[in-house]
């Protein structure tokens, strides 16, 4: 069950005095924790970049109190955008739209376009609203590491940078937000996330997921969060293995220290020579696999040689999850 927290209404003040005098602050939403700054302070907006290493034409997502607040950041709004905004916010959608001439370009990494998201977390609609404006916020974690979903993996990606973390305990849905690009004629998916595919084709069903040869296949493609090929990754090799139970098995006399990620499979049922200390089983459910995975690696990393990540189920609704796993590992394949 995921932890809930109510920041003070004094760390809420500070939070939000922080972010006005250009300082960052760590936040929770309902997908991971934020990194956030005054999206309209260049000089707060470079911090983001800096404390993460994250590189300079790489976009950051703008996060708002309420859908009506955005035309003062983007112009050109499709009805598209409107009906998907109506349908799916406060929630971990962002929208990639045509930016208004005012918007930093820190912010869109010099693109005409920018990301917007209305969070659900109540301690982020408490910090939005009280702000008055927007906050640059991507994934609060040094670039391409594990996204954090609770205060504590912040505080490990940042030890000596003095960040104030408001806590609103676990992350309810443990993914980063769902990407959709409406600055064309026709909708697209970018990045799976907290809103499923099928989700968004009850709004718009014609919708489409770009797939990876056809976003190669254009050299123009706009940039957004999260759609590097390898990101989300820990700190050790990690392996996606089709056939965890007949890997295991063959190479069972490793001397390597292995830490397993399991879908289905219980270490209880495996008939193995000796016991892996380090295995977590997060079950055939999306949801709850999606809220504790993150966690998952986290905790691993710092105790194994190797991750070893259970392939899912290759269907629909494990699609944000593929996404993850395939930009975190590398595929541990055996002629078996």
């Amino acid at each position: 069950m995921a932890v809930k927290k109510e920041p003070s209404q004094d760390d809420l003040a500070l939070a939000i005095r922080l972010l006005k005098s250009g300082e960052l602050v760590a936040f929770p939403t309902e997908t991971v924790y934020g990194l956030g700054a005054d999206a309209t302070n260049a000089e707060a907006v470079a911090k983001i970049f800096r404390a993460k290493g994250r590189p300079s034409d790489h976009p950051v997502i703008v996060h708002l109190a309420n859908s009506e607040d955005i035309s003062e950041w983007a112009e050109d709004i499709s009805e598209q955008a409107w009906q998907l905004a109506e349908a799916f916010w406060p929630g971990p959608l962002t929208l990639i739209l045509k930016r208004q001439h005012h918007v930093l370009n820190a912010v869109t990494g010099n693109q005409d376009s920018v990301g917007l998201r209305v969070p659900s977390h109540p301690v982020a609609q408490s910090l939005l609203k009280a702000f008055g404006g927007g906050v640059a916020a991507p994934s609060a974690n040094r670039f391409g590491h594990i996204s954090p979903t609770k205060a504590e993996h912040v505080k490990a990606d940042f030890p000596d940078v003095g960040l104030f973390i408001l806590d609103g305990g676990d992350s309810d849905v443990g993914l980063e937000s769902t990407i959709v690009d409406v600055t064309g004629a026709e909708a697209r998916l970018l990045r799976p996330g907290g809103i499923s595919l099928r989700a968004l084709q009850t709004v718009i069903p014609d919708i489409q997921a770009v797939a990876k040869k056809q976003k190669d296949s254009q050299a123009n493609e706009l940039r957004a969060s999260g759609l590097l090929d390898k990101h989300y990754a820990p700190k050790v090799k990690t392996y996606l293995v089709q056939d965890l139970v007949k890997t295991l098995e063959v190479l069972q006399d490793s001397t390597k220290k292995i830490g397993v990620i399991a879908c289905m499979t219980e270490q209880i049922s495996l008939d193995l020579e000796h016991d892996l200390e380090y295995w977590v089983c997060l079950g055939d459910e999306p949801e709850q696999y999606a809220k504790g995975l993150y966690d998952s690696m986290r905790a691993l990393e710092n105790h194994v040689d190797e991750i070893w990540i259970e392939a899912v189920p290759d269907t629909s609704a494990w699609l944000a999850i593929q996404d993850r796993l395939n930009r975190a590992s590398e595929t541990l394949n055996f002629d078996l």
